[in-house]
């Protein structure tokens, strides 16, 4: 039995850190997040933000929309044969707050009357650097109909395409975004990895679906792009924090100002303070996202039975 402690979290035989991974996402399409329905158009969400060229409005992508992502894809995940929601008892909004839940450890839940789970996980950021504005467009439901004949039935109505307008974020938008974890062992933080690497290709309501990381050359003398993507591990916080300001509307700028704060402290005392910048940032999180799919969702699948049948024979029966 775990030893109970003031925080109500289990002692950790690994030590705990905090974890922040930044990012600068890239729409390669049209993407649409809902925020609220007028009549027969559905809103994209957008923001209010200030700008040296006025007030403007930007497209969004909401945190706590790409915080329901991530966890859907660890819940989702296969585990066995099926959904670690299923072999965890763990979903949304019935969350389990069991202590070797890997999803609720990190995003938190909550039993109604009797346990709650605070996460330590937060989404920051989302907010888009252009300032392109959001294109209204119509689309149709068409009914899954190969062949239709000619009726004079009113109910032949049923059937019609049914049109509705809708608002769409345009392609080549770019999203900075952040995650950040707060005292959490390397093992808990192989979740978020996890989540947050599958969550690009499932951002955005409808279809389409998907973001990848924006790329840039890092250094002076090299030709190769890699990830605007940095990975922080640290129990001390050192160097700046790559957060692009909401008031850039230049794309070029804000590549340049990410690489900017990303590099003032790449190397410093890694007992305290650990930074990946680009594609080995990329690769830090995919090793982890592998300790995952190891750990939490490989364990939960059923061994194969080694003991060998060759004999195509139906068993005997027992004698009476």
């Amino acid at each position: 039995m775990a030893e109970k402690t003031l925080s109500g979290l289990p002692k950790s035989e690994s030590p705990r850190k905090h974890y922040d991974i930044y990012a600068v996402l890239e729409a390669s399409q049209e993407l649409y997040f809902g925020a609220e329905k007028e009549v027969n158009i559905n809103i994209v969400e957008k923001v209010r933000v200030w700008t040296p060229q006025g007030e403007m409005e930007k497209c969004y992508i909401s945190p706590t929309k790409r915080r329901g992502v991530e966890r859907r894809c660890l819940l989702w995940s296969d585990a066995g044969g099926q959904l670690l929601m299923d072999e965890l008892d763990c979903g949304i909004p019935n969350t389990c707050c069991k202590d070797n839940c890997p999803v609720c450890a990190v995003y938190g839940g909550m039993v109604a009357g009797k346990k709650t789970f605070i996460g330590r996980l937060t989404h920051s950021g989302g907010v888009a650097v252009g300032s392109q504005i959001a294109l209204e467009k119509q689309r149709a439901m068409h009914p899954a109909l190969i062949h239709k004949e000619e009726d004079t039935n009113p109910k032949q109505k049923e059937f019609s395409p049914m049109p509705f307008r809708k608002e769409y974020a345009q392609p080549g938008l770019l999203y900075p975004v952040s995650n950040h974890c707060l005292s959490i062992s390397e093992q808990e933080f192989t979740a978020v990895a996890y989540a947050f690497l599958m969550s690009l290709n499932r951002l955005g309501a409808g279809n389409p679906k998907g973001v990848s990381f924006a790329r840039q050359v890092l250094k002076k003398g090299q030709t190769l792009e890699e990830p605007l993507l940095v990975v922080d591990e640290y129990r001390v916080p050192l160097g700046e924090r790559p957060i692009i300001s909401p008031s850039i509307t230049d794309n070029l700028q804000a590549m340049e100002t990410f690489i900017r704060l990303a590099e003032t402290c790449t190397h410093g005392r890694e007992d305290i303070f650990s930074r990946t910048i680009g594609a080995a940032a990329l690769a830090r999180l995919q090793e982890l996202a592998t300790i995952f799919e190891e750990r939490e969702l490989k364990a939960h699948r059923a061994e194969p039975d080694s003991t060998p049948n060759n004999d195509p024979s139906p068993p005997k029966k027992a004698k009476k």
